[in-house]
């Protein structure tokens, strides 16, 4: 999120240049932080751009009128609430992501979320194969790997975790099966399976120097293997890369997988996205064969919300059983009545004068729902 952050700060701060627009960035590493909050609270600054540090304390805004969110399922709904706290406006709210949680997707069906949808691929794009590779099929696809990096092409390695610190740890919920993690993986790859290659491993425990270098590195062509954990998530761009490999595709969500896969086919060369198993029958196939099947990030919200529910609209949970609001936003008939019935209780009386109790209502739902 870092880089991302830091990209969008140089992009957005050279667009803006002539405006004489003041442009910041906030993150948990920022040189100067007392003094730029202080210039925040008294108006200097006109766009802050940065991580969850945006949402940390001490973070006030003069007038805070419009919140982008990028990467929306990174957030969760308190966090996301947070960037309104103090504000005097509500501010408008446009929400980007290539995945829709469960929640904000029954909210764009029923509630109030304007939707736009970009379908179109950038030019010369070709769409990304997606397989399940059962263990059985590993060394067949280790083959086709290896092809792929004799034509110079860049291969990602994701792993659920960074390293195993006891055997206890190495045992799956999926029986007794192994979860891969970046150390141990990188041992076996770099001196079992692919002696020849250049492998190296990425984590959120580097320093942020190191992991610049290496992704660097990897987009130079001086890597022909990156093994990571989920931080190449967003903000990663590799051209060369045409591989998207995911051990222990089953522990990770339909966003997070959907997101790995974007990090491939970012150029004219056809792709390919491997969903390796811990187990044949593991649990989750539903949401590995949607994968296969779909290719667009709206159609796999959509499977999301009809897998694991909408979640809550008064609590803070993103997916799972509906609550009684959620619930009823379900029931199409019941929602047009109820907007069809405030609508005519505002054209009588707009400020609720009339309804003291309902007018304080509405003014405590305003800062405890935030409607994304």
């Amino acid at each position: 999120t870092e880089i991302l952050a830091s990209q969008h700060y140089e992009g957005i701060s050279k667009m803006l240049a002539k405006f004489n627009i003041s442009v910041a960035l906030l993150t948990g590493k920022t040189l100067g932080k007392k003094a730029l909050l202080e210039k925040l609270v008294e108006g200097e600054i006109n766009i802050l751009i940065g991580t969850h540090a945006l949402i940390s304390k001490g973070v006030k805004f003069k007038n805070l009128a419009l919140v982008v969110l990028d990467e929306q399922h990174r957030f969760g709904v308190s966090q996301r609430s947070k960037l309104m706290q103090g504000s005097t406006l509500i501010p408008h709210l446009l929400s980007m992501t290539a995945t829709p949680i469960p929640r904000t997707l029954a909210l764009t069906v029923y509630g109030d979320l304007d939707l736009s949808l970009i379908k179109e691929m950038p030019k010369n794009r070709k769409r990304i194969k997606t397989l399940i590779i059962q263990p059985r099929q590993r060394k067949e696809a280790y083959a086709f790997i290896e092809s792929e990096v004799k034509k110079g092409r860049g291969v990602f390695v994701i792993c659920p975790k960074i390293e195993s610190k006891n055997p206890v740890d190495d045992l799956g919920i999926l029986g007794l099966t192994e979860i891969k993690s970046v150390t141990q993986e990188y041992e076996r790859l770099s001196k079992e399976v692919f002696p020849d290659l250049r492998i190296t491993m990425l984590h959120g425990k580097m320093k942020p120097k190191e992991k610049e270098l290496i992704m660097a590195d990897f987009k130079n062509g001086e890597i022909d293997i990156l093994i990571s954990t989920s931080v190449v998530e967003v903000g990663v761009d590799v051209p060369r890369a045409t591989i998207m490999m995911i051990e222990g595709a089953e522990r990770f969500g339909l966003a997070q997988l959907h997101q790995f896969r974007g990090r491939v086919g970012r150029s004219d060369m056809q792709s390919y996205c491997f969903l390796f198993t811990t187990s044949p029958d593991q649990l989750n196939r539903e949401r590995l064969k949607a994968m296969v099947d779909m290719h667009s990030g709206f159609e796999l919200a959509q499977e999301d919300l009809k897998i694991r529910g909408p979640g809550q609209l008064y609590g803070v949970s993103q997916w799972g059983l509906p609550d009684m609001a959620m619930e009823g936003l379900s029931n199409i008939f019941l929602v047009e009545k109820t907007r069809q019935a405030a609508k005519d209780l505002l054209e009588q009386d707009l400020e609720l004068k009339n309804y003291p109790l309902l007018k304080e209502r509405v003014g405590r739902l305003k800062t405890r729902i935030h409607f994304e």
